[in-house]
């Protein structure tokens, strides 16, 4: 499929959950990138959308659990998979790890070349109970036999962050986790997280399962909590997360200044892991 055909296949698709879900209550679609979207289509643009289109399913489960559903559209779906977050709030961390992957398993092996939103609502309608109902053994032994809480920080290295609808999940998870730190967006992307290792772990278990060109974990710092150890937050390097930016430059903005950002951790006690990032000393 050229570009043209994917952008057909994706407008069909939405006017398809449009009519099936017309009420905002059950779909919410984000109109700027569907009208850009349409009229690339009609003709009416000459050139392909600027903004990805964006749309979130409100789903009732048959034991009326509430989940939605959030997917952005990559410029080469339905070639690819698109980008989904699941959120429900009576899954436990686990669940919603393991629930995401299953999912994105199933897409793939079934949808691969075609549209699959539609089966990924019926996917999340008909299994979400499934991951409710059954306990993890091996999640459930772990906190029987549950060590001292650890404090950990990851720093995370992306080929390029740009995406808003990623920069946007970024934030929103972080602060939901309760997680200090920073994201700085462009090419490369950096981001840090640091707090309590269940929630660093979760942020990383959503985060990666997005589509990127590449991301990694970098490196990592696990440092035990307990009576005799330090306390998390006398622990934390960051106040808050946040979204930075040094000096942008370049054609489209996405190159940073190495040397403010090597300030920036400096300021904060961790000038190595500038080394750790781009293989040169920082100053």
């Amino acid at each position: 499929m050229d570009q043209t055909e994917h952008a057909e296949a994706q407008l069909a698709e939405v006017e398809l959950l449009l009519s099936m879900f017309p009420s905002q209550e059950e779909l919410e679609v984000e109109q700027v990138a569907y009208a850009e979207l349409r009229a690339y289509v009609e003709g009416t643009a000459d050139c392909p959308p600027n903004t990805r289109p964006e749309l979130c399913v409100k789903i009732r489960t048959h034991t009326g659990v509430d989940v939605s559903l959030s997917c952005t559209y990559p410029s080469d779906y339905p070639a690819v998979l698109p980008e989904i977050v699941v959120r429900c709030g009576e899954l436990s961390r686990a669940q919603h790890a393991r629930i995401v992957s299953d999912l994105r398993s199933f897409l793939r092996e079934s949808c691969t070349g075609d549209v699959c939103v539609l089966s990924a609502v019926d996917w999340v309608r008909d299994h979400t109970h499934e991951y409710l109902e059954v306990e993890d053994d091996s999640a459930k032994g772990a906190a029987e036999t549950q060590c001292p809480e650890t404090f950990t920080r990851l720093w995370i290295y992306s080929h390029h962050i740009y995406n808003k609808s990623k920069r946007k999940n970024i934030l929103e998870w972080a602060k939901e986790l309760q997680l200090s730190g920073f994201s700085m967006p462009g090419k490369p992307g950096v981001v840090c997280v640091e707090g309590l290792q269940a929630a660093c772990e979760e942020f990383w278990a959503r985060v990666k399962v997005l589509t990127w060109k590449r991301i990694m974990i970098r490196h990592r710092e696990d440092v035990p909590l307990g009576p005799a150890g330090q306390s998390a937050e006398s622990l934390r390097r960051f106040d808050g997360f946040e979204e930075t930016a040094f000096d942008p430059h370049g054609n489209r903005g996405n190159h940073m200044d190495l040397g403010q950002f090597f300030q920036f951790l400096s300021e904060r006690g961790c000038s190595q892991i500038f080394q750790l990032y781009f293989g040169v000393e920082g100053r």
